[in-house]
């Protein structure tokens, strides 16, 4: 307690004494046997009431006694129900919770998982997730309770669909699985993979790899297929053993048919196998009708248009040539899309003869005094003096979705230097830098007008950036496919929409589905006050759903949930606008969590032997509880905490002081002094 307090407490003392004594002994003529009480009564009332203002802190000490905790971890994923195992984790948790000994010592919490941890409650257990992720279920055990001694249950089938291999955790708690599911092993041949693109050209083949496992003791044979609506388009017949468990088939099919293509992998049952649904698997491929020709128009050599040339030329439905602008010789119409590489009074003849879109790339022998007067929605006020560019890349960027690919750290462009002016219908993607300053002047900007689309680069030398990529990537992909996301967007003589719906093609059965949708206003932003509609379709049944979107971050989104294998279309509408956008996609058979034939005992050993815990069957549960009731590491730890507390939190103080007041003031009323 401080000084200041200890005074504080010593005139309250003698001011107390001094008042009572006032009161009951000073000048007083009539005196009575009941002052000394009086006084007493004064005294302590007013001691304590100046102590509750003076409110010095008391400090207690408060010991507590802290269990050593017991997390129960309940797969509550549908392989549980699958199994038939619903009943084995029931009687395990039933002995659990009538353990005398777990009880006394252990504080036990019990927490279910699937995708996700969550508490266990009585009603929460149904064995209905739809993924299991045993890593994550561990791992969060250990940073809830990183601070106390912790053994974890594991009542799990081993069988693991998602996350990191749990086999390999690191856990400084002990883990004791307990195996519930059929650990019995059977034959089975599965399909655990397909392989392929998921966009392809029409008219092109597509490669398509597929893994196939065999669990088994003898040498089977079967036959892989895939079918196309239906329809047979490959077979080949395969032979497993033991020796050989895994068989890799590859082929290539062709796409003959523009849009969402649905194919079907399956292997040929095998005699007394038992699960069957992991012996088939789909896939889709969204097939494309793209091919363009592209004419690169030059007055001179350099560097970039080779550079330009193989990066658009690494889409494969894209042919590139260059010309020079002297070439009488060029058909026009023969091209799709134009590259025009530092355009100078020599292609006043190309401009008045290309109808379509195209990209301008300028540098230090651009004649700015020509590109002025073409109307190109961009002017620029050039002197006779070069200057170097870095790129700065813009985060607020729309016509198309380009991520930043480390553009300020690509070596800079060449130019004249000039001030630029733009219209209200260009967008820019990268800024000027240079000098060391960011500008708002553009280094790559789209415009879009009248339906028509073309862009430019302010700056020569974009060889050195696919250059530049290749060193850090050791690939040209990067670069090539920002080039090629540009193309693609120029080339495509479709209007912009304001409405852009995301989703995949193929959903898995029971597995949650999210659409998301990206709505801008008639300035091209993005507009966070729409209200967005989902209209879902199933195609057989005819049975409709009607969900509202919610807003997250920069997008709607909607997640649907339980809905049947079978193929779906929606539409998204926008409220009091007449915008809308359709698709469509396929939720198949097939589940995830009914691909194993077994639980994978094995696998949930090596946790325990790596944790230091050990394993059980669920008939063996007795054993678990002896080994845990007499692990000695397991302890009480007893605690001795201080506490501070101001003496104005004490409510009996208060009453004290009003129980001394009231008999004061009873005995005054019984003498007739009030």
């Amino acid at each position: 307690m401080e000084k200041i307090t200890i005074i504080y407490i010593v005139l309250a003392v003698l001011l107390s004494v001094a008042i009572a004594f006032f009161q009951y002994f000073y000048k007083t003529t009539r005196k009575s046997k009941r002052n000394n009480l009086l006084f007493v009564l004064k005294t302590l009332s007013l001691f304590l009431l100046f102590l509750l203002f003076i409110n010095p802190q008391i400090n207690t000490l408060e010991t507590k006694n802290s269990k050593p905790i017991l997390t129960v971890l309940v797969d509550n994923s549908s392989s549980i129900k699958y199994f038939k195992a619903e009943e084995k984790v029931a009687s395990v948790l039933k002995t659990l919770k009538k353990s005398d000994k777990i009880q006394d010592k252990f504080e036990v919490q019990l927490l279910s998982f699937d995708k996700k941890t969550a508490i266990l409650n009585s009603d929460s257990l149904n064995f209905s997730g739809t993924q299991t992720d045993i890593y994550q279920a561990i791992n969060s055990v250990n940073e809830l309770q990183k601070e106390r001694l912790n053994a974890t249950i594991l009542i799990s089938d081993g069988n693991q669909t998602t996350g990191n291999d749990y086999e390999y955790i690191s856990s400084k708690n002990k883990v004791f699985p307990v195996v519930v599911g059929d650990t019995m092993l059977y034959k089975d041949l599965q399909i655990s993979q397909v392989n392929v693109n998921k966009y392809n050209y029409i008219k092109n083949k597509f490669p398509v790899e597929t893994l196939l496992y065999y669990e088994g003791k003898e040498t089977v044979k079967a036959t892989f297929s895939i079918q196309h609506n239906g329809k047979k388009v490959f077979s080949k017949k395969l032979e497993f053993s033991p020796l050989q468990p895994t068989q890799t088939v590859s082929t290539n099919l062709t796409s003959d048919k523009k849009g969402i293509q649905y194919y079907k992998t399956s292997i040929s049952k095998i005699e007394n196998e038992k699960n069957t649904k992991n012996n088939y698997k789909n896939f889709s491929v969204e097939v494309i009708d793209e091919q363009t020709k592209v004419l690169i128009l030059s007055s001179f050599l350099h560097p970039d248009l080779g550079a330009i040339k193989k990066s658009i030329e690494s889409n494969k439905q894209r042919k590139v040539d260059i010309a020079f602008i002297n070439d009488k010789n060029i058909k026009y119409q023969d091209y799709q899309f134009f590259v025009f590489y530092q355009p100078n009074n020599y292609f006043k003849k190309a401009f008045e003869k290309v109808t379509s879109n195209y990209l301008i790339v300028s540098g230090t022998k651009t004649n700015w005094n020509f590109l002025n007067t073409q109307n190109l929605g961009v002017k620029k006020e050039a002197i006779n003096q070069k200057e170097a560019y870095t790129a700065v890349y813009n985060t607020s960027f729309l016509p198309f979705l380009q991520e930043n690919i480390n553009f300020d750290e690509f070596p800079p462009l060449n130019d004249v230097f000039g001030n630029l002016q733009l219209t209200s219908d260009a967008q820019t993607l990268l800024y000027q830098k240079y000098a060391g300053i960011e500008t708002t002047q553009p280094l790559l900007t789209t415009i879009e007008k009248n339906n028509k689309k073309h862009a430019v680069l302010f700056g020569e030398g974009i060889w050195k950036w696919r250059a530049n990529s290749f060193i850090k990537e050791q690939s040209f992909e990067v670069f090539d496919a920002f080039l090629g996301n540009l193309v693609q967007y120029l080339a495509s003589n479709k209007k912009r929409k304001r409405l852009d719906v995301k989703n995949k093609h193929t959903y898995l059965a029971n597995a949650p589905i999210t659409i998301s949708a990206f709505y801008v206003d008639k300035n091209y932003l993005f507009d966070a006050r729409a209200s967005l509609e989902l209209t879902l379709t199933n195609n057989n049944s005819k049975e409709k759903k009607i969900l509202p979107f919610s807003l997250v971050n920069n997008s709607y989104q909607v997640s649907i949930s339980d809905l049947s294998s079978g193929d779906y279309s929606y539409e998204v509408t926008v409220a009091n606008q007449k915008i809308k956008s359709y698709g469509k996609f396929k939720i198949t058979d097939f589940k995830i969590e009914e691909q194993f034939t077994n639980a994978n005992h094995k696998k949930l050993n090596s946790l325990a032997l790596k944790t230091k815990g050990n394993l059980f069957y669920a008939d063996k549960i007795d054993n678990l509880l002896t080994q845990l009731s007499e692990d000695t590491s397991y302890y009480t730890v007893q605690k001795s905490i201080t506490k501070k507390q101001h003496l104005i939190d004490w409510k009996l103080l208060l009453f004290l002081i009003v129980i001394l007041l009231s008999i004061e003031w009873f005995i005054r009323k019984f003498d007739g002094k009030i």
